[in-house]
């Protein structure tokens, strides 16, 4: 009794790690990329509470020539821009709105292109034909200039019809390595299994195949969110991404186009421009743990 009962505590002790198992143990052996999920999450979390709930929008954007380019004290924490407004309360309304268009688009753009990048993988044929030349064209044309036309057309747009436009460009990255991952998958053993015993397709598709792509799809997302960070920054930046009046990590960072302000002034385009340095870098930090656990070959534990 005793020699079974060990047995079965060695079976334990040497079975595999889940993925979640080496996930943790990835972020505990990398201790930069552990306090930049982290922070990550305190910073993402301090800012939509303050946004929504601390935070009036209206009375921060009001003009006060008085506070003309107040420079940081203790009415403004960290100073005022050329109409007095503070740029404290833009940084926090800034980073929401941008975060918010990031997210939106990573979870379109990461749905759309799974779901697509498993059906081309999985079925081929002249689905998968017809499906990559469109995913080809999309990406073979400047997306970025694309956004700008169709900002542009539309005369009146919110910030949820940013999310839509810049999802629509963006999707084809994540779908072509999807499909590239089924290919490979739709080839094994359990797969062929399932289709002799006659499993429907769509739960061998999103029941079989999709998890065992959860690491890849882990590590895509990740740095796609910080790529869309960028996107949404960079037109906000080049004046077509959020209206002027609705406050932006771009159009904070785009003050620094006055040779004056980015002189003299610097506490109205720093601090904004830190924030994307610092937030790029962690989410970067946190992508290559992420990666390393889904590659044995990479993994630091």
């Amino acid at each position: 009794m005793v020699s079974v009962s060990n047995d079965k505590n060695s079976n334990i002790a040497s079975s595999p790690p889940t993925g979640f198992q080496v996930i943790f143990r990835e972020f505990i052996k990398d201790k930069l990329a552990l306090v930049s999920l982290i922070g990550i999450i305190l910073v993402t979390a301090y800012v939509f509470i303050m946004a929504y709930l601390f935070i009036n929008v209206d009375e921060i954007m009001r003009v006060s020539l008085r506070d003309k380019y107040a420079a940081p004290g203790e009415k403004f924490l960290l100073g005022a821009d050329q109409g007095g407004r503070d740029i404290f309360g833009q940084l926090v309304i800034g980073a929401k709105n941008s975060l918010e268009i990031a997210i939106g688009v990573t979870i379109i753009t990461s749905i759309f292109g799974i779901i697509v990048g498993l059906i081309c993988g999985y079925f081929g044929g002249w689905i998968d034909n017809i499906i990559m030349r469109i995913i080809d064209f999309f990406i073979t044309i400047p997306s970025l200039m694309l956004i700008i036309v169709f900002v542009t057309i539309i005369p009146k747009y919110s910030q949820y019809d940013l999310v839509l436009i810049i999802s629509l460009f963006a999707w084809p990255g994540i779908a072509r390595l999807v499909r590239s991952k089924a290919l490979s998958e739709g080839k094994r053993d359990y797969v062929n299994a399932s289709k002799t015993l006659g499993t429907n397709d769509f739960i061998i598709i999103f029941r079989e195949i999709m998890p065992n792509l959860s690491s890849i799809l882990i590590v895509e997302t990740t740095l796609n969110f910080a790529g869309n960070i960028g996107i949404e920054t960079v037109l906000s930046y080049l004046g077509f991404g959020l209206p002027p009046s609705t406050p932006s990590l771009g159009t904070l960072v785009s003050y620094a186009n006055n040779p004056l302000i980015l002189q003299q002034y610097w506490w109205c385009w720093l601090p904004a421009a830190l924030f994307i340095l610092i937030m790029m870098l962690a989410i970067n930090f946190v992508g290559q743990a992420f990666r390393r656990a889904a590659d044995a070959r990479q993994r630091l534990g």
